[in-house]
């Protein structure tokens, strides 16, 4: 009656064990698929573009702030009599 256990308990822990990695297995194949590296990589170079396009543009208008600040400085210089060089 032991050996019947033990043969039952070691099959039944061999299936389950075969369900599970056959499940991994297949999960793991889905996920390293070349359409899926594809369509990660597709996103990846979406979002760099956008960081790029967002960074691009903080750029300039902090130019612009800082250009409009020189010019406000060079025109109270001008107003108090002083020279202003081109």
């Amino acid at each position: 009656m032991r050996r019947l256990f033990w043969l039952a308990a070691g099959l039944g822990a061999g299936a389950v064990g075969a369900v599970l990695g056959s499940r991994f297995a297949k999960k793991q194949m889905r996920k390293m698929a070349p359409t899926t590296i594809a369509r990660g990589a597709g996103e990846g170079l979406l979002d760099l573009g956008k960081r790029v396009s967002e960074s691009l543009a903080e750029g300039k208008r902090a130019m612009e702030e800082r250009e409009r600040e020189i010019r406000e400085a060079l025109d109270e210089t001008a107003d108090r009599g002083g020279r202003r060089s081109a």
